[in-house]
């Protein structure tokens, strides 16, 4: 039995680019050359059709050890809960308000791109705190 070694999470959005710009800031993501026959990717986006236009972006970990992010528009708006959701791992390792502090800092870093902070889950010791991205995706400060 083989094992998978690379996988991307998809994300179902209306702006693309927008959407992965904004987790590229947040995970120190970078967007990926455009195809070798373009200087850039407008330039690409310019060579597609008009209903194709901006239809996808993605960004990877510069490390190469993350997961590909891919974004893909979609008609239709947002309308319930996350099934599935990332957590950004700022704290592991922390306890308590150590912990709590360094969420909370990340939280403030990121309301400036656009997140929204939703709430805090925090039991004394343990805490995590649930935010939105530009679009409205849920995601945990872990």
């Amino acid at each position: 039995m083989s094992s998978i070694k690379q996988f991307q999470v998809t994300f179902d959005c209306a702006e693309p680019e927008r959407v992965a710009r904004f987790w590229c800031e947040v995970l120190g993501y970078v967007v990926p050359p455009p195809p070798k026959e373009f200087a850039t990717w407008d330039d690409f986006n310019r060579s597609q059709s008009p209903q194709d236009q901006g239809s996808w972006f993605a960004c990877s970990d510069p490390s190469g050890v993350g997961p590909r992010l891919f974004f893909q528009r979609v008609p239709e708006s947002k309308v319930v809960k996350n099934r599935v959701h990332l957590c950004v791992r700022v704290g592991t390792g922390l306890v308590g308000e150590e912990r709590l502090a360094a969420l909370e800092a990340e939280c403030a870093r990121l309301i400036p791109l656009g997140a929204v902070r939703v709430r805090l889950l925090y039991d004394g010791n343990d805490s995590c705190i649930v935010m939105q991205d530009v679009e409205g995706n849920e995601f945990c400060l872990d």
